[in-house]
């Protein structure tokens, strides 16, 4: 088997203690894979902000025994460059070195864009006002973004991103590997040098992962879905097949070298640890 690849782990922040009892369990159990770091994601308009500042402030706190960092996902539309400069300030007085900048979606109902338009509009801005504290993850889309004119226009916007300062790209997450192949090749003729760093989604309920992939455009290629679609109320079956699907599909990423592995948790850690141990990847 190739190199171990870089692991990280994505969170979404809790609204109740309970959850934040489990997710501090889910943490502690995913640490056996030594993940670089944790993300936590941030609602639309900023609407679970204290929620991810609560979560990542956690995660810091104990990186010092852990050694896994925080890295708060940080939206920018609908905000003010006076928002996003305090956030970023709060983040750096909790040694926080790692920022995923994203655009994010406008809150229904809400019309002002505030004064970002786009992602790289805010990576600059982070540099602008950081230098270089911040190690800076941006989104890729493989597949393309849903509300992408095309696949072109969806590419110069990823450019745009790394041009601005970004570290690093976490993708979409997708089932197709040769959508991967493909924008990493493109990303290699453009002279793009960072890491693309597939996002890992684990299949936990098929109606949720299809409602999500809906909306954010990932595709689930025919045969999987129809597969999905059979087990119908057959839970434990479609686990078993999810399972094993998985593991074959994070061993082909590992083959082809890819330079790190994101999970999209969903505040779980059971499918991720089972993939992970599978394929030898506690650490």
């Amino acid at each position: 088997m190739s190199k171990q690849p870089v692991i990280s782990c994505e969170f979404f922040p809790p609204k109740t203690e309970k959850g934040a009892q489990n997710l501090l369990l889910v943490q502690e159990q995913l640490s056996v894979l030594k993940p670089e770091f944790y993300s936590v994601t941030f609602g639309a308009g900023g609407s679970t902000q204290d929620n991810t500042l609560e979560a990542v402030v956690a995660i810091q706190q104990r990186a010092a025994e852990t050694g896994i960092g925080a890295a708060p996902h940080l939206s920018c539309v609908g905000s003010s460059k006076e928002r996003i400069r305090t956030i970023l300030q709060t983040y750096i007085d909790n040694d926080i070195s790692r920022v995923v900048a994203l655009r994010g979606d406008l809150p229904s109902g809400m019309r002002d864009p505030g004064d970002f338009r786009y992602a790289n509009e805010l990576v600059e801005f982070i540099r602008k006002e950081t230098g270089d504290h911040f190690t800076i993850e941006v989104a890729a889309y493989p597949e393309v973004h849903p509300q992408a004119q095309d696949a072109n226009s969806d590419f110069d916007n990823f450019k745009r991103k790394v041009d601005a300062g970004a570290d690093s790209a976490i993708t979409q997450y997708f089932y197709n590997i040769d959508a991967y192949l493909y924008f990493a090749d493109r990303c290699m003729q453009a002279g793009i040098e960072i890491p693309i760093i597939p996002g890992i989604m684990p299949i936990n309920n098929y109606s949720q992962l299809a409602r999500f992939s809906s909306g954010c455009g990932a595709e689930i290629p025919r045969w999987l879905r129809k597969k999905l679609e059979a087990y119908y109320d057959d839970i434990p079956s479609m686990q078993a097949f999810t399972t094993d699907f998985l593991t074959d599909f994070t061993e082909q990423l590992i083959e082809i070298e890819v330079p790190g592995l994101h999970f999209y948790s969903m505040n779980k850690s059971e499918p991720v640890l089972t993939v992970c141990e599978r394929l030898g990847l506690v650490r």
